[in-house]
């Protein structure tokens, strides 16, 4: 048996989570006026919310919970670009595993644990954990076995995703009082969808970034967190003696020597 194509559920996860913010409608669509944000209308500020998110040029996300339903809680905690570059981590929640992701250029690495192995792989996934050792994998951006993980470092797709589900309005946008949120002062934005909350808080002060997204209800429990706009990725990649080539990993069999 070949390798798995790594990267799915998180990656659907993630997924799931990007459209729990696009199509709450929270990110709204439309160009609002530069007045003070205490005057704007709860959609002039989801509308500046999407149009600052849509211009950052790169943004770290932390993303913990599950969007209930019978997922798994999982958490991403990751800095991407626009140019597909990112750094940082998954963890498929429940001793499933985790894994350290880091892409640059046409290059990425993934290091997954040995519950991800065991896990994630159970037929096989012993013997990867052995090959692997300490070590990252090291591919291509192109292989299809790590095109989930490709699509998730992409800051663009995420912007595409925003853009194109901006428009789903249902329920009423509710501006909140102002409010804090660590040393951030935050409009919050709340909209009710089927038996489900969505609060965005917006930055008040300086461009009206979204610094966080709550999602409670229907057995919903999550929080998508938005940092670091604007900031470079960091450029540090793992040296060639800790990596092993994913083609030469995953190309094994998996069946008892």
């Amino acid at each position: 048996m070949t390798g798995p194509h790594l990267g799915t559920r998180p990656a659907a996860w993630t997924a799931a989570l990007v459209l729990s913010v696009t199509g709450s409608g929270l990110i709204g669509s439309g160009v609002a006026h530069a007045e003070d944000i205490d005057h704007l209308t709860a959609q002039q500020i989801a509308d500046r919310s999407r149009d600052a998110l849509l211009g950052a040029e790169s943004v770290h996300l932390s993303t913990k919970g599950d969007l209930g339903k019978g997922s798994t809680p999982m958490s991403l905690e990751l800095t991407l670009d626009r140019a597909g570059n990112c750094n940082g981590s998954v963890d498929l929640g429940n001793s499933q595993g985790s894994a350290l992701i880091v892409k640059r250029g046409d290059d990425i690495w993934i290091k997954p644990d040995a519950d991800f192995w065991k896990n994630q792989v159970p037929n096989g996934g012993s013997t990867f954990a052995a090959i692997l050792g300490n070590r990252y994998m090291r591919g291509s951006a192109d292989d299809p076995r790590l095109s989930a993980v490709t699509r998730t470092c992409d800051l663009d797709t995420f912007q595409k995703l925003v853009s194109d589900n901006a428009n789903n309005n249902t329920g009423t946008l509710n501006k909140g009082t102002k409010t804090t949120l660590g040393n951030a002062s935050v409009i919050p934005l709340t909209r009710m969808r089927d038996g489900t909350t969505l609060t965005l808080d917006v930055a008040a002060t300086g461009k009206p970034y979204p610094l966080r997204l709550t999602i409670k209800g229907n057995g919903a429990d999550a929080v998508v967190g938005f940092s670091a706009f604007d900031e470079p990725v960091p450029r540090t990649t793992p040296p060639p003696d800790e990596t092993f080539d994913v083609s030469a990993l995953l190309g094994r069999s998996t069946s008892p020597v």
